[in-house]
This record gives C-alpha cells, sequence and structure tokens, in this order.
C-alpha cells in the first residue's frame, strides 16, 4: 500500500482556500487508493486532510506524542493511531511510513517536517518524493529563499528540481503517486 504523508499546519489559517486545499487534497489521496500518514491531530488543517479522507472512504494513520494526547489534540476516529514519546519520534516514524511527502500551508512545525525530509533526501538517506502545495503563492518566498540557496552555492539546483510544487492538490497527488511508482 503506497502512503503519503502531509505536513500542514494545525490551524485553518485566515484564509478559506487553505482548508478547501486540505479537503480536495485529502478527497485526491483517498480516490488514488493512497493511505493518509499525518501528525494525528483533528485540529486546523490537519483534522479537515484527515476527516476528508475518511469521509471518502480512504485510510488514514496518525502519528502523535503523548503530549498533544494529554491536551487533547489527538483525532480519535483514525484508522490507526501511533502515539510516540517525542516530536522528533513522530517526525521518524512519520518518514518511515511513508512513500511521499506533501506540505501544505503551515507554520513552524510544518516548516521543520519539510525541511527535515528534503534535507535527509539531500544526503541521499532516501530516495521520496516530496512536494509542496502551493496554494495562492503562499511557499512564493520559500522557493524565492531557495533560488537564492542555490545562486550563492549553498544547495544544487538538482536537488531543488527534485521537489514537485503545484497549486492544483489534485495534480500534485497525482505527480507524486506517479513518482513514487518509479522508485
Amino acid at each position: 500500500m503506497q502512503r503519503i504523508c502531509i505536513f500542514c499546519g494545525s490551524a485553518n489559517g485566515v484564509s478559506p482556500v487553505y482548508v478547501d486545499a486540505a479537503r480536495r487534497t485529502g478527497i485526491a489521496l483517498a480516490h488514488c487508493g493512497v493511505e493518509l500518514v499525518y501528525g494525528g491531530g483533528r485540529n486546523g488543517l490537519m483534522g479537515v486532510v484527515a476527516d476528508s479522507v475518511l469521509e471518502a472512504g480512504g485510510r488514514v494513520i496518525g502519528v502523535i506524542p503523548q503530549m498533544l494526547i494529554d491536551r487533547e489534540t489527538g483525532h480519535r476516529g483514525l484508522t490507526q493511531l501511533h502515539v510516540v514519546k517525542s516530536m522528533p519520534e513522530r517526525k521518524t516514524l512519520m518518514i518511515e511510513l511513508s512513500n511521499g511527502f506533501v506540505t501544505l500551508p503551515g507554520g513552524l512545525g510544518t516548516m521543520d517536517e519539510f525541511y527535515e525530509v528534503v534535507s535527509l533526501a539531500q544526503l541521499e538517506l532516501h530516495q521520496k518524493p516530496s512536494a509542496l502545495l502551493n496554494i495562492e503563492g503562499y511557499y512564493d518566498p520559500l522557493l524565492a529563499l531557495t533560488e537564492r540557496f542555490i545562486q550563492d552555492g549553498f544547495m544544487k539546483a538538482s536537488q531543488r528540481e527534485e521537489w514537485i510544487v503545484s497549486a492544483n492538490p489534485e495534480a500534485l497527488i497525482e505527480i507524486l503517486v506517479a513518482r513514487m511508482g518509479q522508485g
């Protein structure tokens, strides 16, 4: 079974387009028959993606630290929920369980997860594809900064070219699933 890990915010953000994009991403995953792996939360875009996959008949695997369960932010209706001890353990297990990664809008935690998987790929510690859902240009500043990394010699252009970037959730999932099948 193919699994895609989604990194995204535990808040909805200020624009309804983020919620809509998360919903469309979840539905696309379920329609492709791909399982969702994510941070196990019920709030924000995390909850929207998980609920959308489940409502569309898909399977969802959550990975959440005990401290977040204790704060009552864990999603109780998942196909499977792994409760771990720490945030680093959460990231490690999500990466192990997944065949590819999609980053939706989010904040610092989302960026931490995204940079972890692309850094590991840069170090050739995995060959799993990574994607950014660049809804309404949300990741344009990140992409501009990445171009600066390349321009100033801190990153190879070929490493950036590995990232899938799209503003369309359905197209992004389709491309990612195709790339995972090549791996």
